[in-house]
């Protein structure tokens, strides 16, 4: 495949995740390669333009001007790569002076505030026409500080922690401090072919960083690191012609971006619409493919729908929810269970059908407990023996026994702790996300207790464990959550039990609650073959960016 070629067929899968950055890098890799544009025969080869590279270099530190690098001797044995035959291989310590920076004595304030510009490494950013600085430097610092004086032109790399590679063109005169290297280039280098070739080298730099919380490179790493020097007039031919893919590369991502937040606000308002008024007939809708709807804004709706009662029609020959939450109420007053405050106007964040009724999750249920946390063994108990479970068993949608600790040998385990198939759980501690989650106990091995953590609420018989769930995850349960807990780090949150007992449901009747139940189950299903498609059609277009790619091989 000629370039030609892969740049046509690249303009048609440019949609792909990760397309464009992969396009920029295989340029990069063309450019420093000597792929992307052709030789000239006419051009001065670059083993003559070296000889008066090391001219020039011996000439600077004769003269005084420039000190000698402490380059390795070795000779480099293993470049990266085949060149054509008019370039050669040398070092990054052999094409320009290099140099790093420092940070003055914070405490001197002599120091700080003038005219000169004091780059950080997180000031780069690839930047080819750098100007300017968060901070600036005095003159009386550039006297009393090990600084190395850049000039314009002059490339910097970044040497620390994630800014490693990082790089820049200097516009102006500045100074660095010590996680940035500069380079002034000796003649017949051109700049941008150095800024492009640093760039190219991003994941060797990375790869050859040496440190735990703040890796780094040396200015010595630097200087032996190889370099592949062409002709200098072939330098500025890859230049123009990596300025000019970039800019297409620009183009594409513009276009891809404006297609991207003209979808999205198609999708937003498509979803703000069914927000507001759902109805099993638009429903369907939501599928449509003109809405980038994602999976997970598709399940809050069809959850927000159930709940509201816009899912499935109502049966006007049922018996209203009123009647049943009646009768609910005046067995708990029979059995001498406290009776929660009845909701108010101010506790109703959405109207429901005429046949429902707003109750309290603690007034809808038999009872409410929670577990116990012994000290346990920081491992999963084995075999027959008696776990404690973790909040993370609760919290994810779905029961995870596993999540569990061992009780230690001689502690003897609380049997009515122990959670049973058919519980209703809820997590009373754990992120902001998360807390308050609940899961219905479908299976379970023996011998599981609930920790403090975990509340079980016993629901009785006239109500579906199922479509509590669903309530307990929709979005006014989430603001009721957030709103009444405790703690003051998004990391971890408290629930009191009280105010889980105080949840606003709206109870639907009996019937309705297994029709929207049922209802539920199918749309997620649909749901979860969306997902699984559109995870597909992903990976279609990365397996066809790959293949693209793989037809540069002989390129590259």
């Amino acid at each position: 495949m000629n370039l030609e070629t892969f740049f046509e067929k690249f303009e048609l899968i440019a949609g792909a995740p990760g397309a464009i950055a992969r396009m920029r890098g295989i340029i990069l890799q063309l450019a420093v390669q000597g792929k992307l544009v052709p030789q000239d025969q006419a051009d001065e080869p670059a083993n003559k333009l070296f000889d008066r590279i090391r001219n020039e270099r011996e000439r600077l530190i004769v003269e005084g001007l420039i000190r000698r690098q402490k380059e390795t001797q070795e000779a480099i044995r293993d470049p990266f790569y085949d060149i054509p035959l008019s370039w050669i291989w040398t070092k990054l310590g052999a094409i320009g002076d290099w140099g790093s920076g420092s940070t003055p004595i914070r405490g001197s304030s002599e120091f700080y505030g003038g005219g000169l510009t004091w780059l950080k490494s997180g000031e780069l950013n690839d930047n080819p026409n750098l100007a300017g600085s968060e901070e600036t430097v005095t003159e009386l610092a550039l006297k009393a500080c090990s600084f190395r004086l850049n000039k314009p032109g002059d490339v910097l790399i970044a040497m620390y922690g994630a800014t490693i590679g990082k790089v820049a063109i200097l516009a102006e005169p500045a100074v660095t401090n010590q996680a940035v290297c500069g380079c002034s280039p000796f003649s017949g280098v051109f700049n941008r072919y150095l800024f492009v070739y640093l760039l190219s080298q991003r994941a060797h730099f990375h790869s050859a960083s040496e440190g735990g919380a703040q890796p780094n490179i040396s200015k010595v790493k630097i200087v032996n690191f190889p370099f592949p020097l062409p002709p200098f007039a072939e330098q500025k031919r890859i230049v123009a012609k990596v300025d000019e893919l970039m800019a297409l590369c620009d183009r594409l991502e513009a276009q891809q971006q404006e297609r991207d937040a003209k979808k999205v606000a198609l999708t937003r308002a498509a979803l703000d619409r069914f927000s507001e008024e759902p109805s099993p007939a638009n429903l369907g809708h939501l599928f449509h493919p003109s809405y980038d709807i994602t999976p997970a804004d598709l399940r809050k709706t069809i959850l927000t729908m159930a709940v509201q009662g816009k899912l499935v029609p109502q049966d006007p020959g049922e018996e209203p929810a009123r009647l049943l939450i009646a009768r609910l109420l005046e067995r708990k007053r029979d059995s001498g269970s406290k009776i929660l405050p009845p909701i108010t106007l101010n506790d109703i964040p959405f109207s429901v059908p005429d046949s429902w009724e707003w109750e309290r999750l603690g007034n809808i249920s038999v009872a409410s407990d929670s577990g116990w946390s012994p000290q346990c063994l920081p491992e999963a108990r084995t075999g027959t023996g008696w776990g404690v479970l973790k909040v993370s068993a609760v919290s994810w949608g779905v029961f995870k026994p596993e999540e569990n600790k061992a009780l230690p040998p001689g502690i003897n385990p609380r049997f009515e702790c122990e959670v049973k198939k058919g519980d209703f759980l809820l997590s009373r501690a754990n992120t902001e996300e998360l807390v308050a989650r609940s899961v219905i106990v479908e299976e379970t091995p023996p011998h599981l207790m609930m920790s403090d953590k975990i509340v079980r609420f016993d629901l009785p018989a006239e109500i579906d464990k199922e479509f509590i769930n669903l309530a307990n995850s929709s979005r006014w349960a989430r603001s009721h959550y957030a709103v009444n807990s405790s703690g003051t780090s998004s990391s971890m949150k408290n629930i009191s039990r009280q105010v889980m007992c105080d949840l606003a449901i709206p109870i639907p009747p009996r019937a309705e609650q297994k029709r929207i139940v049922a209802k539920v189950k199918v749309l997620m299903k649909l749901v979860d073959r969306l997902e699984a498609h559109q995870a597909a059609a992903s990976a279609t277009a990365d397996k066809l960016l790959d293949a693209v790619v793989g037809e540069m091989a002989g390129v590259l």
